[in-house]
């Protein structure tokens, strides 16, 4: 698969897909001429898990730091922010739409590390950096979509039921990776989702309480019930499959696609 490159400049015009829907609602993002500067970024007041102010920062501060990332940000409550960079401005919005889950799976990794015995990472490591990477929430007020989605009912999901989307089944995006691979989406991108049952009512709150509920119900998820001890509880999903996140999928020939939209793997064990 050729090697993604974002755009090197600011530019709006990528970032008007349904994808993209909720960080313009709540951040304005068609407001800006060129990059939003890291004092715009610093206007919401965040803490690290140890109280500490987050602070979005050049990333040059880092660089001369020394120390690895995570325990920078533990250590310092600071957040190394490349200048024009989709993934750090991608993830700087993460954080203010997630401040509870992301500052856990920053004091997560300081933890496994403590435990680390090698230089192998752990497997809760790899599932902490694939969530923060890739995930998608899936809220969903019937738990008949959790079943199609991990049998790969990839019809079902996304064309019989595409009505009830926004209605018994929301998406939101988590992992920045994902939102800057999606200013230029292609065939084979795919995130990896994680299920969060919900009631239906959720859905018609406005979209700040529904961040912040969805927040609390992660911390609770990862901290208290270890979903995130390994990958078991992600699944693919496909990103552009998603109902009004690509124009093409509006022709349900566009699932007829088996690279990309790929069955069930048989166990054959």
């Amino acid at each position: 698969m050729k090697r993604f490159t974002p755009y090197p400049q600011w530019r709006t015009d990528c970032l008007q897909g349904g994808a993209f829907a909720h960080l313009n609602a709540l951040f304005a993002l068609e407001q800006y001429r060129d990059w939003p500067s890291l004092s715009e970024l610093n206007q919401h007041q965040l803490v690290n898990a140890q109280g500490l102010a987050i602070e979005f920062i050049a990333n040059s501060e880092f660089e001369l730091d020394g120390r690895y990332y995570e325990q920078f940000i533990y250590e310092t409550g600071k957040v190394p922010t490349r200048s024009e960079n989709w993934h750090d401005l991608f993830g700087a919005y993460i954080w203010q739409l997630f401040p509870k889950t992301k500052a856990l799976l920053n004091r997560l990794h300081i933890e496994e590390m403590a435990l680390q015995t090698c230089s192998k990472r752990s497997k809760t490591r790899n599932a902490l950096t694939l969530f923060d990477e890739c995930a998608v929430v899936l809220a969903v007020s019937d738990p008949s979509w959790i079943t199609a989605f991990r049998q790969h009912q990839w019809q079902e999901v996304f064309v019989e039921r595409k009505e009830q989307w926004q209605h018994s089944i929301r998406a939101y995006t988590f992992g920045h990776a994902n939102y800057e691979m999606l200013t230029q989406p292609f065939i084979g991108l795919t995130g990896k989702a994680l299920f969060i049952d919900v009631d239906a009512d959720i859905f018609c709150k406005d979209l700040s309480a529904q961040y912040r509920y969805l927040d609390a119900r992660l911390y609770e998820m990862i901290a208290e019930q270890n979903v995130l001890a390994d990958n078991s509880q992600l699944s693919p999903l496909p990103l552009l499959g998603v109902p009004g996140w690509y124009d093409d999928n509006v022709d349900p020939n566009f699932y007829a696609n088996t690279d990309y939209f790929r069955p069930k793997r048989r166990n054959t064990k």
